[in-house]
């Protein structure tokens, strides 16, 4: 059972969307205006935040960067609009998945398991191994803290979102090993499959504040057809 916060203007699909959550036990707020959700998320404790982007007082978009300053709550988008830089920005901007309408509620249900195994796993993502969470990962200048969920880089404490902090600590706990995007699509996003662009946003975001580029990597370097690896600084091998 999670605590659900439906934030969709359209009263046909909200109801829709209400019925389906609590047929499936959830318990269901909603409301229909960004400023309405952001006042429901800064009085309740939810789980995870369902936000639909056509919304009549503000945009879904800039609703979005204003949860985020206030919350890490879980934020699935949902929306009609399947613009692929749009859903980039959106997924930069701190959502933790979207979903184009129309969908199926089992579609939907598929998504909130994985956002919220994910949310409510930690970096080792629930089905991993439990080392990952009992120590802090230290590789070069980099130390990560899975129980506190902070990372440093050379003593500064990262800002990282939480599936930046999720990846990096992922990555972390296999020092030199180079993982598929496949392993890290079931393990940091709990998805059997997915868009590669998913990972390719985050690792350049990640790579951002680590202060290097995928051209000039210091940290995360991308073997090309392989996978992804984090490495110390002079420790890369080709």
């Amino acid at each position: 059972m999670a605590r659900v916060l439906v934030v969709e203007d359209d009263q046909f699909v909200r109801s829709a969307l209400i019925r389906h959550l609590k047929d499936a036990s959830h318990v269901v707020r909603s409301v229909g205006t960004a400023l309405e959700a952001l006042r429901e998320v800064a009085q309740y404790g939810f789980d995870v935040v369902i936000l639909d982007l056509g919304l009549p007082d503000l945009d879904g978009a800039e609703a979005l960067k204003m949860l985020r300053g206030i919350t890490d709550v879980p934020v699935i988008i949902a929306t009609a609009r399947d613009n692929e830089n749009e859903i980039v920005r959106l997924l930069n901007d701190g959502a933790d998945d979207y979903l184009v309408k129309p969908f199926s509620v089992e579609h939907l249900s598929a998504r909130m398991s994985a956002v919220l195994r994910r949310a409510h796993g930690g970096a080792s993502g629930g089905g991993g191994s439990g080392t990952v969470t009992e120590r802090v990962l230290k590789v070069g200048g980099l130390a990560i803290d899975p129980l506190r969920r902070q990372a440093e880089l050379d003593g500064v404490v990262l800002d990282l979102t939480r599936r930046e902090f999720d990846l990096l600590a992922f990555l972390a706990g296999r020092p030199g090993v180079v993982v598929a995007r496949k392993e890290l699509l079931a393990e940091v996003w709990q998805q059997s499959y997915g868009d590669d662009q998913t990972i390719d946003v985050h690792l350049s975001w990640l790579r951002r504040k680590l202060g290097e580029t995928a051209a000039r990597p210091r940290y995360l370097h991308t073997i090309r057809g392989v996978g992804v690896k984090l490495e110390a600084p002079g420790e890369a091998r080709p």
